[in-house]
């Protein structure tokens, strides 16, 4: 991505959660300069019109939290009709962790999809 990386992320309970990381890695949103920031806002959803192309989701969530982990990145989070209906409103931090947890990123499983993403990607970024 032009502002830095979209990675799958390492738990797909939620098929094509994604995250986008700036290049290089920095603190906060307001970190960054004006440029850098409106470049990183413009990938953000970039990378969920790739996630939507590529999953069967009904909605993608975004988040910036900032809290957690020292280190911006945002959650590009596929939102599916087929979720529990206690979790389906809220945030997905809701799920319980081990579920969150149970179901870790393998190329064997998730590779097809994250070429998929790749290549939608690139396209979206040529247009």
């Amino acid at each position: 991505m032009p502002s830095g990386w979209a990675v799958l992320g390492d738990q797909q309970v939620l098929e094509g959660y994604s995250l986008l990381v700036p290049d290089p890695v920095t603190e906060s949103l307001n970190d960054l300069d004006t440029e850098a920031r409106a470049r990183f806002l413009v990938d953000m959803p970039l990378l969920g019109d790739a996630v939507a192309a590529c999953t069967p989701a009904y909605s993608v969530n975004y988040e910036i939290l900032g809290n957690a982990e020292p280190a911006l990145h945002a959650h590009v989070w596929p939102r599916f009709s087929d979720e529990p209906d206690e979790f389906k409103r809220g945030p997905v931090g809701r799920y319980p962790k081990e579920t969150r947890d149970s179901v870790p990123f393998s190329s064997e499983r998730h590779g097809t999809l994250q070429a998929e993403l790749r290549a939608c990607l690139e396209r979206l970024l040529r247009e």
